[in-house]
């Protein structure tokens, strides 16, 4: 059965990388997804062979199915180019050819002088994910914040409501991110493990395969086949490369989901604390204008921040950055307003 499936996943890719094919608007990348497709055929017949010789039925006509038929229909309506992680996952390579970069990912699989770098955009990456995470439940907990005071709750009530957005806030963002980082590793875990096969069962068909990606990416055809003749000789580095170049996915940027979870929880609760601590520290009749003072500073420090990210202004992302949560504020205490006012 396993023979049978392989030839199935080689037919379907061949399927989804014509269909992407008619669908490309690039001359260069059309033509590297008809070269894709010719590839898939001929290791479709690879394994066609073995059925024959291990005396196994083979169909006499393949059909791609429901699933290839819905991702098709994706492919002509979005392009492939927006559906980057769906193909992936389906067995289609050459995504990279998307990523706006140059290509720079075959060295660093030959040589370990570049891990650095790699450690440093990961670490880039967390800060953003944290600065965004932290952004995130100031703006949620003190939109409830505000609406709870527009409806003229009082303390205690307020002060229940903050801490319960605060705890659902996280809890979700945690248990979305911890599915989500989890679904990308088994992704790549299965993909890595197919590419791993197939590097062992026919590594010149790899090869090839990911030559004509570095030729649609602008190498020189001598080049990209030295390139991909080196790398395929060196299977253990092999792997990463493979997961950058037909996959399109940098294995470095994937995280441990427990991490990725714990993450978020910290920094969504690090945020929706800032509006949440003045009705935490005593009941006052100034607790909400030091909410808002604390949540308006942050959101604008915030803003400040992302500029090291965005390289705008600091002044003015800043400044965008608190007009939102004003307006977010403002809305949410109106309706806040408008409920307790009419509610018996």
């Amino acid at each position: 059965m396993e023979l049978l499936e392989n030839w199935q996943e080689e037919k379907r890719s061949a399927y989804l990388y014509q269909v992407i094919a008619e669908a490309e608007q690039n001359p260069e990348h059309k033509k590297l997804f008809l070269n894709l497709a010719s590839m898939a055929n001929k290791q479709a017949d690879i394994w066609a062979a073995q059925l024959k010789k291990s005396n196994l039925p083979l169909p006499e006509q393949f059909y791609p199915g429901i699933r290839a038929h819905i991702i098709a229909w994706l492919i002509r309506r979005m392009g492939a180019k927006y559906l980057r992680i769906l193909l992936a996952a389906t067995k289609v390579r050459g995504m990279s050819i998307y990523r706006t970069n140059t290509i720079d990912h075959y060295f660093p699989a030959l040589f370990d002088h570049d891990e650095h770098q790699h450690r440093g955009i990961k670490s880039g990456s967390n800060i953003r994910a944290a600065v965004f995470g932290i952004n995130d439940g100031l703006l949620s907990n003190t939109s409830l914040i505000l609406g709870m005071a527009g409806a003229h709750v009082d303390h205690s009530l307020l002060l229940l409501s903050g801490i319960a957005g605060l705890l659902a806030g996280a809890f979700s963002m945690a248990s979305g991110e911890y599915v989500s980082v989890r679904s990308q590793r088994e992704m790549l875990e299965y993909q890595l493990s197919l590419e791993k096969h197939e590097l062992d069962t026919y590594p010149e068909e790899e090869a090839a395969e990911l030559a004509v990606i570095y030729q649609a990416r602008g190498l020189p055809k001598e080049e990209a086949e030295k390139v991909a003749n080196l790398l395929i000789q060196h299977p253990d580095k092999a792997l990463d490369t493979l997961a950058r170049e037909e996959l399109g996915i940098n294995p470095d940027d994937l995280v441990s989901p427990w991490e990725a979870a714990i993450s978020s929880f910290i920094s969504f609760t690090a945020g929706a604390l800032i509006p949440l601590l003045p009705f935490m520290i005593g009941q006052s009749s100034y607790n909400l204008l030091f909410s808002i003072i604390g949540a308006a500073s942050a959101l604008f420090l915030i803003g400040a921040s992302l500029s090291f990210f965005t390289h705008r202004d600091p002044w003015w992302s800043g400044t965008r950055t608190l007009l939102i949560g004003i307006a977010a504020g403002s809305i949410t205490y109106a309706v806040g307003h408008l409920i307790g006012v009419n509610t018996p």
